[in-house]
């Protein structure tokens, strides 16, 4: 029996608040993955649907440590992609 692999979590930045020093305050788990990052992969958003990640249309950032994620998850997966015939 395999065993279950859990569903990565797409990472962003906190915002800055100037009015406390504007120091970089972290990361906080995010809505779901960029366009730009699922691209980054070989995905589509009806591809990253299908397989149950967390898409969020509207951010347009693009952050290394979430194209890691993906990247692990598909390997782990054995996700090849589609032939497209044309």
């Amino acid at each position: 029996m395999e065993k279950e692999v859990e569903i990565p979590q797409a990472y962003v930045k906190k915002p800055r608040l100037i009015r406390y020093g504007g120091i970089d305050p972290g990361l906080r788990v995010g809505r779901g993955f960029s366009r730009g990052e699922l691209e980054a992969v070989g995905l589509t958003i009806k591809d990253a649907l299908r397989l149950r990640l967390p898409v969020d249309k509207r951010r347009r950032t693009v952050h290394e440590w979430n194209i890691r994620v993906l990247k692990d998850f598909l390997e782990k997966i054995g996700y090849k992609g589609r032939s497209r015939a044309g």
